[in-house]
């Protein structure tokens, strides 16, 4: 058996110019997990998750009648959308997970731009 094939599938710490990096499952790094199996599906659903938390925290904002629509979606894309998808580039998405980001998207534009009662008209 070949040394490579002893070593198949184990975790092996880095050495360089005398330094020593340890090999590690996960890694968080700038609000983004990485792993050693790139997982894609996770870091969508965790992204997904933190823009949740994100819109929920400026909700009173997105909700106020105070600021115009475009104000709101400049809030939405600088602030929101950022911390979605931070890191984004280097993802190989599925039409899964494009589906599952394009939901999310859609659904906060729709808090967004939807009517409040008082601008709705009741017709007759």
């Amino acid at each position: 058996m070949h040394d490579r094939d002893q070593n198949a599938g184990q975790n092996h710490d880095i050495k360089t110019r005398n330094k020593s990096f340890e090999s590690v499952k996960q890694l968080k790094y700038l609000e983004a997990t990485l792993t050693n199996q790139n997982s894609v599906p996770e870091e969508v659903k965790n992204r997904v998750k933190s823009g949740n938390a994100c819109y929920h925290s400026v909700q009173n904002l997105l909700s106020s009648s105070l600021l115009s629509k475009n104000t709101k979606v400049k809030i939405y894309r600088t602030i929101i959308l950022s911390v979605v998808l931070c890191g984004c580039e280097t993802w190989p998405l599925t039409l899964r997970e494009e589906h599952r980001l394009k939901v999310f998207e859609n659904r906060v534009l729709r808090k967004i731009f939807r009517p409040k009662k008082d601008e709705v008209e009741i017709g007759g």
